[in-house]
C-alpha cells in the first residue's frame, strides 16, 4: 500500500473511532494534520499568532462538525475546508478594522508544528512567502490554495465561495503582482 493510501485509510480509521467518541482518535488526527492546517492559516493571515488561533478554531469545528464529515473527499481536503473558511473570517473581520499583517519569518519554534510551518506544504522561500503575504487578500488565497496547495481552481473556488473564472483572474493578477515583487 502506497504511503498516502495508507494515510487515507489510517485518517478513515481515527475518523470513525473520533464519531464514536475516541477523543485519543481525535487527538491523532490533530496531530497528524496541525502542522499543515497551521502553514495554510499562516499563509492566509500573514500572522503566526492569528494562524495558531486559527488552528485551534478549525479543529475545535472539526470535532464539532465530525458527524457532517461525508467522506466523498478525503478528511484532509475537508479539513483544509474548514481552515480555510476560519481563515476567511478573520480576513473579513480584520478588514472590517486597521492593521497590518506580520511578514512571515523562520518559525521560533520549529517543534511546536513538527517541522517549520512555511515550509510544511511546498516549501517556498522566504523572499517569495514575504511576496505573497503582501498580495492582496483575494490573489493570496488563490496562490496559496492553486499553486501551494494544487487544489484546481474550481476546487480553489468552492473553498472561497467565488466562481471559477474569478479564480484565474485572481492567479493572473497575483503572477503578475509576485513577478514585480520580486524583479
Amino acid at each position: 500500500m502506497a504511503p498516502d493510501a495508507q494515510a487515507s485509510g489510517d485518517d478513515e480509521a481515527l475518523v470513525a473511532a473520533a464519531r464514536a467518541g475516541n477523543v485519543g482518535a481525535f487527538e491523532a488526527l490533530y496531530r497528524r494534520h496541525a502542522g499543515r492546517v497551521h502553514a495554510l492559516c499562516w499563509r492566509m493571515t500573514g500572522s503566526r499568532a492569528t494562524a495558531e488561533d486559527c488552528v485551534q478554531e478549525t479543529f475545535v469545528q472539526a470535532w464539532q462538525k465530525l458527524d457532517g464529515f461525508e467522506g466523498r473527499s478525503g478528511f484532509p481536503t475537508w479539513l483544509h475546508r474548514v481552515a480555510v473558511n476560519v481563515a476567511l473570517g478573520w480576513q473579513r473581520a480584520e478588514s472590517r478594522r486597521p492593521s497590518g499583517h506580520e511578514a512571515p519569518q523562520a518559525a521560533d519554534d520549529p517543534d511546536r508544528w513538527g517541522a517549520d510551518p512555511l515550509a510544511v506544504d511546498a516549501g517556498l522561500d522566504l523572499e517569495l512567502e514575504r511576496a505573497v503575504a503582501k498580495l492582496p487578500a483575494g490573489a493570496r488565497n488563490v496562490v496559496i490554495l492553486h499553486l501551494v496547495h494544487g487544489y484546481s481552481h474550481e476546487e480553489t473556488a468552492a473553498m472561497l465561495g467565488i466562481a471559477p473564472g474569478t479564480s484565474k483572474a485572481q492567479l493572473h493578477r497575483a503572477r503578475q503582482l509576485l513577478e514585480e515583487a520580486l524583479r
